[in-house]
């Protein structure tokens, strides 16, 4: 897997076998001399280590690394067929679930046609039914997953897997989605939103040395998701990154989904886009049209583009003046050329200098795939943690005592 930024994970012993694991697994170290120098342990004792990872099925050697004088070393490599993890990325009006193995490597996918307003019973049951179809796609059985990931268009509260006031979905507030889906997999679940996801797969598969991203999501809603030193920067109850709900137009009447008027969502999503575009006598049912009027070359839909990548760089000149970050994503369903010239439009002529001479603003590499990648990337760095392996070792010993 791609190297990140270079910190161990919180409360992480460094000599345990745990942490010998993410070593490799991160590939900071790949023999054994290396992992002696890295822990400062003895020979004995990190061999101790990696036999009891081995015997877990989750290391083996793969070769052998250059000499520098004598016995070539043995290349140690993280068991990335150890299982496979599941991905769901929802969005409003659509979903993408996928199957990957442990080095992130797609397997299989799908991408399919959603209502997210359905309410959170029968959108997990469809979830549901539709993963084990890509799973037996993929060639793997049930007893195979060791996570499973899911993105939604809503604040998250990480730690419980439960959504909180989601404007966009109505129905799921409280809603114990991870409790229901791990119900339903036996294997740890891991919720969260959407734009965070798209981060974290932006991060992770493009800009893995990048100590500062913000990825802003532009489709239905409104979103941004935070990397910071190789972490998610999720606030204290998930609520990081909401910019959707910033008020930009104290004199607007539009409303938006939260209540309030004037919402950057309310004036600049694709759904009031689309409807600004049907009020101007362009019939579009949703943003997915209005895009389609959009890429069909219309001038009035090129227009309102524009304008909401105004609206969008006006919050954003203030984002970037408090994070400073190294990369600036722009995704999402409207992120295209209108868009995008006019949030750099305003967003170099807000923001001072200082905060855009490093910054890079770049469209996503990964587009719609970047939420799975992201979901996949999470559930393993959390399913194969430092922590979580050594109870896993600690287990096995206490069965076999």
């Amino acid at each position: 897997m791609l190297t990140r930024v270079d910190r161990p994970p919180a409360g992480s012993s460094q000599h345990s076998a745990g942490h010998l694991l993410w070593l490799v697994r991160t590939g900071r170290a790949t023999t054994r001399a290396e992992l002696q120098r890295r822990t400062g342990l003895a020979r004995s004792t990190v061999g101790q280590r990696l036999d009891a990872l081995r015997d877990a099925g989750l290391l083996h050697a793969n070769g052998v690394t250059t000499s520098t004088g004598g016995r070539p070393p043995s290349r140690l490599e993280f068991n990335h067929r150890h299982g496979v993890v599941l991905a769901a990325d929802l969005g409003a009006t659509h979903a993408r679930l996928a199957v990957f193995d442990l080095a992130g490597a797609l397997l299989a996918d799908s991408v399919m046609p959603l209502h997210i307003g359905d309410g959170p019973e029968p959108v997990l049951d469809w979830v549901d039914g539709e993963l084990r179809i890509v799973l037996r796609r993929s060639g793997h059985a049930d007893d195979q997953v060791r996570g499973l990931g899911i993105g939604v268009p809503g604040p998250v509260e990480f730690t419980t897997g439960v959504v909180h006031q989601p404007p966009i979905m109505p129905g799921w507030d409280g809603f114990p989605i991870a409790d229901s889906l791990r119900r339903r997999w036996n294997v740890p679940v891991l919720v969260d939103n959407d734009a965070n996801a798209m981060a974290f797969g932006e991060y992770t598969s493009t800009y893995p040395d990048c100590p500062s991203l913000v990825l802003v999501k532009v489709a239905t809603g409104i979103g941004a998701g935070l990397v910071l030193d190789g972490s998610v920067y999720r606030g204290i109850d998930g609520g990081a990154g909401d910019i959707g709900h910033i008020r930009v137009d104290a004199t607007s009447q539009a409303r938006c989904m939260c209540g309030a008027s004037g919402c950057l969502a309310a004036l600049a999503s694709g759904a009031a886009l689309a409807e600004r575009l049907t009020a101007a006598g362009i019939p579009a049912a949703s943003g997915r049209e209005f895009v389609s009027r959009l890429t069909e070359g219309g001038p009035e839909a090129a227009a309102l583009a524009r304008e909401a990548g105004q609206l969008v760089g006006v919050v954003l000149s203030t984002v970037i003046s408090l994070v400073n970050p190294q990369v600036l994503v722009l995704a999402g369903d409207l992120a295209g050329t209108q868009f995008v010239t006019g949030v750099r439009e305003v967003l170099y002529q807000r923001a001072l200098p200082r905060a855009t001479r490093n910054l890079e603003v770049v469209t996503s590499a990964l587009g719609d795939r970047a939420g799975v990648l992201g979901l996949s990337a999470l559930v393993v760095d959390s399913v194969y943690s430092p922590a979580e392996v050594d109870q896993r070792l600690e287990l096995m010993n206490a069965l076999e005592a």
